[in-house]
């Protein structure tokens, strides 16, 4: 089986597709760097839309999210948004937690492992 790595760079891919599965890197919102939770999600989702589109596959294929949270006293506003992108007929499996970011600029990051 091929392996195929998108957005290859010197440390890591921000996804690699094997074996008919994507599993992305996690995901940081950079225009949003430093703004609100619920814009860090956004952009963030939309960055996975466009990982997944690249793969060939949609968000309806998308098997398991990984939230990570600065904060988790934010769980409700990156809800808000969550909610409003997610396909509410194949919801993913899904683990949320608080963890200390890379900065702290970065107030979510999220990893999905999908299908194709």
């Amino acid at each position: 089986m091929s392996i195929k790595r998108i957005g290859a760079g010197a440390r890591m891919s921000k996804a690699v597709v094997h074996g008919g599965v994507i599993y992305t890197a996690g995901q940081v919102a950079e225009a949003a760097k430093g703004g609100a939770v619920a814009d860090q999600t956004r952009e963030i989702l939309g960055l996975i839309d466009t990982i997944l589109q690249e793969a060939g596959s949609e968000k309806a294929k998308i098997l398991s999210a990984t939230i990570y949270l600065a904060d988790i006293a934010t769980f409700a506003e990156m809800n808000s948004v969550w909610d409003v992108w997610v396909d509410k007929s194949n919801p993913p499996a899904r683990a949320t937690v608080e963890a200390k970011l890379v900065t702290p600029d970065y107030k979510v990051e999220i990893a999905i492992i999908a299908a194709l």
